[in-house]
């Protein structure tokens, strides 16, 4: 299998698809873009790459015949810009989540991506941790049965990630940064999803670092089947000690059985009938975090990108694509009108108002 050409634009948020693509066998990082030179050095310098791969700009970048595929880690409200522009440029694309920072642009970037004939794929990480990974294998298996109800929530301690700037402006929000994450899971199991209600509050600790919108959040969600589904996240303060509580959990109650995969404990547990079973990964903790502690989770990003390495070399579209993405996008905007205007929010009704009704058929 050749291996495919990685070109990485922002290397804050970039450091593990970096890692990830000088680990991969799959792949090889050609380029690596910035604006800023003095981190393009030291991603070089960390990464042992030659100095020649940084670039200054996306154009040149995009120029450059040895990258096959953009990884884009930039600022949420840049992503709609930099997936057209790499589209059009006739390159795939990795995106991190959340896909878009709003639906503004959806049918832009449907459009781009339709004329280039190039894949989008969604950097939903969590998908690719092993507890998940091995929680879906098992519910496919039908051993479960059918879902009854999902719960998937994400607590961290995220006030370190307020020390960037850009963190406090009012672009950025932990609805769409954070909450994408069991937001994700939840749709993974109940793609459906039709309506959503919430609360949200911006916590004293969020406030008094300068956030702009709230860190503190609680859903409840109703699929079109009728079965209902809890989120929750919070972000801004302590957390419950790991050998209490993983931070991030994924929960599945179902007709035969129940499970729940486990984020920084790397655990997975099951129980069907009189069989009970938690099985570990933790000789794989290497392998996901890397460096920064569990701040950075390099493991998941490669592990992603091989899979859409595998996709393109067998003519597959690697999921979630840009469609799904788009209405995990509209499920945030549901939820976050939801919490504005206290009552439930239908996600047809938001798709509906940028003419994108149609990804929900």
């Amino acid at each position: 299998m050749k291996k495919l050409g990685l070109g990485v634009l922002g290397l804050g948020e970039g450091r593990s698809i970096i890692s990830a693509g000088v680990n991969s066998p799959l792949w090889s990082v050609a380029r690596l873009c910035d604006l800023s030179e003095e981190l393009g050095k030291a991603r070089c310098a960390e990464f042992g790459l030659d100095p020649k791969v940084y670039a200054s700009s996306l154009e040149t970048m995009l120029a450059d015949p040895a990258v096959d595929v953009v990884g884009i880690y930039t600022p949420d409200h840049l992503h709609a810009d930099h997936v057209i522009q790499t589209l059009k440029a006739g390159k795939h694309v990795i995106c991190t989540k959340p896909f878009l920072h709003d639906l503004s642009r959806a049918r832009e970037v449907l459009d781009a991506q339709k004329a280039s004939g190039k894949q989008v794929f969604v950097g939903q990480s969590s998908r690719f941790f092993a507890p998940f990974t091995r929680q879906r294998e098992h519910f496919e298996s039908g051993a479960f049965g059918d879902i009854i109800t999902v719960e998937a929530y994400y607590h961290a301690d995220h006030r370190w990630f307020l020390k960037k700037e850009w963190a406090k402006n009012d672009a950025f929000k932990w609805l769409y940064g954070c909450i994408s994450h069991p937001g994700d899971l939840v749709r993974w199991y109940l793609p459906d999803i039709e309506e959503v209600m919430g609360y949200s509050s911006l916590s004293e600790n969020g406030r008094s670092l300068g956030l702009a919108h709230p860190d503190t959040f609680h859903f409840v969600m109703k699929a079109t089947n009728g079965v209902t589904a809890r989120v929750s996240g919070s972000y801004s303060g302590p957390v419950v000690p790991l050998q209490r509580d993983s931070n991030m959990s994924c929960i599945l109650r179902c007709a035969n059985g129940a499970s729940q995969g486990d984020y920084y404990d790397l655990r997975y547990a099951w129980k069907i009938g009189s069989q009970s079973v938690v099985e570990t990964f933790e000789d794989q903790d290497a392998h996901y975090f890397r460096f920064g502690g569990h701040s950075h989770h390099a493991g998941e990003y490669q592990n992603y990108i091989e899979y859409f390495a595998r996709s393109i070399t067998e003519g597959k579209t690697p999921k979630p694509d840009a469609r799904e993405g788009i209405v995990t996008v509209a499920l945030m905007q549901a939820m976050e009108e939801s919490t504005q205007i206290g009552r439930p929010v239908k996600i047809k009704e938001v798709l509906g108002r940028f003419g994108l009704t149609d990804l929900m058929s």
